[in-house]
């Protein structure tokens, strides 16, 4: 393989020589000569840690996932000693959209935006305080680790928008982080994937490319890890009673050679944005699994070192197919549920029903106690995907060409379109008024997925404003949770060039751009139309009154998530807006209870 340091290299001198920041500020990229200090300096920090005793770990990916959990690795301790058990090297590839993690968490300075006021404290702790925590450019770091924790972004790509079937899973990232974990880690390190993968990745793609990188450096059976362990002679365990029309992961037959085992694990994370962040990766439940006894017993020590796992205990499964399965099962279950919901705000809509109150009214029955509405679509960056992984899986890594899955990818669909019918809401909305969507500005509140979060990936909101735009309409939004909405700014290049859903609609040129603006008075001044998009606690303060005051006139609202009493509404009946809501069949009755007088 070529080097892939030197391409990177290569790249950067062709192209972009500086990453910055989402405050704005530059960092120059690593050259060629920069690397011989960088690793001199890993090898003095991690000599110095080894003396203390402690084990290396190298976290790759300082993402949404990846630094909080490098923070929470480095802010563990023995529990009998209280001293810390690891050192933590956050490695980031030094692309220029992503370099400039790596001076900021050096700093002490979490790389992530978060509400929990814990994430902040946690790194700048690590690293200037415990001195357990530092990041890095240099796939070298690698070959210093004895666990390596892979938080590398697997995304699925669609095609068309509703259509999660014509589309595919992004795994190319992960397989190239995995041969260089290949040819660099030593035999006795643990590799754990944590990021969300197609069932099957682990012993399908990830095993098959350690194993024969492995091979090529001539790693034997008995050779001895630094710890002065034997490896295992272990290969991954496939299931005794498997159909002989199933197609075999891989030739897992060993070479002459017989090759070192690699220690390879899987264990999915259950991160949650919002105020408690970090509780959701160290104080929460886990599912882990290994390719081999040794694996497994070695994640199972490490999470049970790192985690709260005396509260929240472990769940270790026989194969890593089973712990991927049980990720995309789990977030499959929860899109599912909330698509479900979909066809019954229609119907409410149409015959008169507030689904607001009949979903509280059956929540009152323990066994149903966690139904939810679904707002405006699915967000997040797990429930509006993950599904789709599993599909791509059984057809592709596993070969079947039969369809068994029919819920599980349309309750995608419904979730990525159901915003497309807030904005048919706002044109009936102002149509009652005399007016149309090309000629009226329209103010969304709420640009993140979930109430009281900053997090805007996959949000339903997204496609509200796109769906107005390519309609004639001029958008304004507000969120107090979002400084950036980067799916508009840097829509030519976010989450990666040609992937903005910017290409699903027109007239989105303009987006580029749209901006979070101050404050609810300076989004809501001279607006035609509100979109109250999700339930920030700012927004549920929001009265009738104080809305048209600030709007500077009668205006079309749209609830998209129950936010409104029936008080409300029949308020903004009397100060002559229209209103409109998802689910909420029931606004016509007040209108003309209004209207009658």
């Amino acid at each position: 393989m070529k080097d892939m340091v030197t391409e990177e290299i290569k790249d950067q001198d062709d192209r972009v020589t500086e990453s910055v920041s989402p405050d704005g500020e530059c960092f120059p990229l690593p050259r060629q000569d920069d690397y011989g200090a960088e690793n001199q300096r890993l090898q003095s920090l991690v000599a110095e840690q080894r003396a203390r005793g402690r084990e290396i770990v190298v976290v790759m990916g300082v993402g949404f996932v990846g630094a909080v959990m490098a923070g929470v690795v480095a802010d563990s301790t023995d529990k009998s000693t209280g001293e810390p058990l690891y050192f933590v090297i956050g490695m980031q590839r030094p692309s220029p959209r992503s370099y400039w993690k790596i001076p900021y968490l050096n700093r002490g300075v979490a790389p992530v935006e978060a509400e929990d006021p814990e994430v902040a404290p946690l790194i700048a702790r690590c690293v200037n305080e415990k001195k357990t925590l530092t990041a890095s450019f240099s796939y070298d770091a690698l070959a210093l680790a004895d666990i390596v924790v892979v938080d590398v972004q697997c995304d699925y790509s669609k095609n068309a928008l509703g259509n999660v079937r014509d589309g595919h899973a992004e795994i190319k990232a992960l397989e190239e982080s995995l041969k260089v974990i290949g040819e660099k880690i030593a035999p006795h390190c643990l590799v754990l994937i944590e990021t969300t993968v197609p069932p099957g990745t682990t012993e399908y793609v990830a095993y098959p490319i350690l194993k024969k990188a492995f091979e090529a450096r001539g790693l034997g059976k008995g050779q001895k890890s630094e710890d002065g362990g034997q490896r295992s002679k272990e290969k991954p365990e496939m299931p005794a009673d498997a159909s002989d029309h199933r197609p075999p992961p891989a030739d897992l037959r060993p070479p002459t050679s017989d090759p070192a085992e690699p220690l390879l694990a899987h264990s999915y994370e259950r991160v949650m944005p919002g105020r408690h962040y970090v509780a959701s990766i160290r104080d929460f439940w886990r599912v882990c699994s290994g390719v081999n006894p040794e694996a497994r017993e070695k994640v199972v020590r490490f999470l049970g070192n790192v985690l709260n796992v005396e509260k929240f205990p472990l769940t270790v499964l026989d194969r890593p197919i089973e712990s991927e399965t049980a990720k995309i099962v789990e977030n499959s279950y929860r899109a599912t549920i909330l698509a479900f919901l979909d066809e019954w705000s229609r119907f409410a809509e149409l015959n008169g029903v507030d689904l607001i109150k009949v979903i509280e009214a059956i929540k009152v029955r323990p066994t149903h106690d966690n139904m939810i509405f679904p707002g405006p679509g699915i967000g997040g960056y797990c429930l509006p995907k993950d599904g789709g992984l599993g599909v791509w899986a059984y057809n592709t890594l596993m070969g079947f060409e039969d369809d068994i899955f029919k819920i599980t990818p349309l309750a995608i669909d419904i979730n990525d379109t159901r915003s497309l019918h807030v904005a048919q809401l706002v044109r009936d909305a102002l149509r009652n008024m005399g007016r149309i969507v090309a000629a009226s500005k329209v103010a969304v509140l709420g640009a993140s997925y979930r109430q009281d979060v900053g997090d805007t990936r996959y949000s339903g909101s997204e496609i509200i404003v796109r769906k107005i735009a390519e309609m004639g309409g001029e958008v304004v939004v507000h969120d107090p949770y979002v400084k950036h909405w980067w799916e508009f700014e840097k829509q030519e290049s976010y989450p990666a060039p040609g992937k903005s859903w910017a290409r699903f609609f027109r007239n989105q040129e303009g987006l580029s751009d749209l901006r979070i603006a101050g404050g609810v008075a300076e989004a809501l001044r001279g607006v035609d139309a509100m979109v109250l998009a999700v339930p920030h606690a700012e927004y549920l303060a929001l009265t009738p009154d104080a809305v048209v005051e600030m709007i500077g006139a009668r205006a079309a609202v749209v609830d998209c998530f129950g936010i409104l009493k029936d008080d409300q509404i029949q308020r903004y009946f009397e100060l002559g807006c229209e209103v409109k809501g998802l689910g909420r069949g029931h606004i016509q009755r007040i209108k003309e209870r209004v209207r009658k007088g």
